[in-house]
Formats: structure tokens, sequence, C-alpha cells
């Protein structure tokens, strides 16, 4: 049985029951803050061309038929457990990196190809902290654990909203001063990814939180991000206070 598998009928229906548990926290973690502040600046030719190829990335759909996306996702299994091999692209092994069934694809239609290419950077990026999460090596851990890879889906949604990744230009200050930073270093989105993850984890064992909780710790984690992105002296991605959780 699948670590994820659940006995309770309400945490079942929210992981599965026509994909609720992720379409219901995309719905919640893309609302506006009210303290979004509207800021106009300029772009330099080398933010302005690398925030155009980060926002197509953003436009790309999971397609399933398409042979890069399936070696990404093989590519993200071997990653993930390099010593068992993958029955198939359609498997019930999928559940215990966390998907909600025996067919990740199905999971990428929230987001689309970004969030797998995160995953896969963590997991080449940051091995390390990558497996400590994946197999939840650290703290006092609930019975009922948030699914790995579902939550690294909506980590990529809720970045994607909170920058403001779907506007012409980022308008809150988060997202104006995350250009800088996309500026000084291409693979900022995806590391800031993984700096993210660290930080939802860190937020999940400080507030003591099960499954039900998981909408809760990422909204603590937005919160968290924001004021980091914020601030006043962070020109690089490496000068985030949280970059150190890597």
């Amino acid at each position: 049985m699948s670590k994820y598998t659940m006995t309770n009928n309400t945490a079942t229906n929210a992981m599965v029951g026509s994909r609720s548990w992720i379409g219901g926290l995309f719905h919640r973690t893309s609302t506006k803050r009210n303290n979004d502040k509207f800021v106009d600046y300029p772009l330099s030719p080398v933010e302005e061309e690398r925030l155009q190829r980060l926002q197509e990335r953003v436009q790309v759909p999971y397609d399933d038929t398409r042979p890069e996306h399936q070696e990404a996702l093989r590519a993200l299994w071997v990653c993930s457990f390099p010593n068992v091999s993958l029955e198939g692209l359609i498997s019930d092994q999928w559940k215990d990196m966390g998907w909600q069934g025996p067919n990740p694809s199905t999971d990428f239609r929230g987001c689309g190809f970004i969030s797998l290419e995160n995953l896969l950077f963590f997991a080449r990026k940051y091995p390390a902290s990558f497996h400590r999460l994946l197999l939840k090596k650290e703290g006092i851990r609930a019975t009922w654990e948030y699914p790995f890879a579902v939550a690294g889906i909506n980590i990529s949604y809720m970045l994607i909203q909170m920058l403001d990744l779907d506007s012409e230009k980022p308008r809150c200050l988060p997202g104006a001063n995350f250009v800088k930073l996309l500026g000084e270093n291409e693979e900022a989105f995806d590391i800031l990814y993984c700096i993210s993850f660290e930080m939802m984890d860190a937020q999940w064992l400080a507030m003591h939180a099960s499954y039900m909780d998981f909408n809760d710790v990422l909204n603590a984690t937005r919160i968290q991000l924001e004021r980091e992105l914020s601030l006043e002296d962070i020109n690089r991605i490496q000068d985030l206070p949280a970059f150190n959780l890597l």
C-alpha cells in the first residue's frame, strides 16, 4: 500500500474525487493580496528577455505524447528512486512519490510542464535536500503527511501567482524584485522553487501540521516569501535569508 493512501473518508475525498485537493489549493492560493503595491519599473534588456522566456515556460502544458515530456518524467523517477526500476509512465509506483494516482500526467493539468521542470531541477541541483523532503527524513511527522509531488505542483502554481507571471510584467513589489534576481541569474525561478519547498516543509513542521492543514501552511510560506522578496538589500537569489535552508 502506498504511504499516501488514506483510510479516512474525508481525507481520501480531499485528495481524489474530481482532483478536489489540488484544484482547491490552486483556487485558494491564487487570490491577490490586499497589501500588494502596484509598482512600475523599467526592465533591462537582459531582464526583459529572461522574463519573457520564463513566461513562455509557464504557458507550456504537460503533454504525455511528447517524447521530451515523457523523458523528463522518467528522469524524475530515476533521480527520486535510483535503485528502483520504473514499471511504466502509468504505474501505482508513482503514488510512492506523492502523485494522486498511477498517472502523474493528470496532476500536471493544474500547472503545466514547468511544475515537472521544477521538481526535476530540485532533484538534480540539490539532491540531498530533495531526498530529505521526499522521504520525510527530518522532524516529528504527522500520520497524514502531505503528498510530496502534488505539494510540489502547488508550490509552482503559488509562485506563478505570487510573482504575477501571468501579466506582461509583475506589478507587485515581490514580483518586481524577483525580476531583478532573474536578470542576475536565469535559474532564479527554479532556485526560488527549491527554497520555497524547503520553507514550506519547515512551516509544516513548525505548525505541527497534518494533511488537511496544507493550505494554511502554503499560505504561511507565501507570506514569508513575499516578505523576503520585499527586502531592500536583495540583489541575488542567494541573498534571500531562506536560501540557507538549501
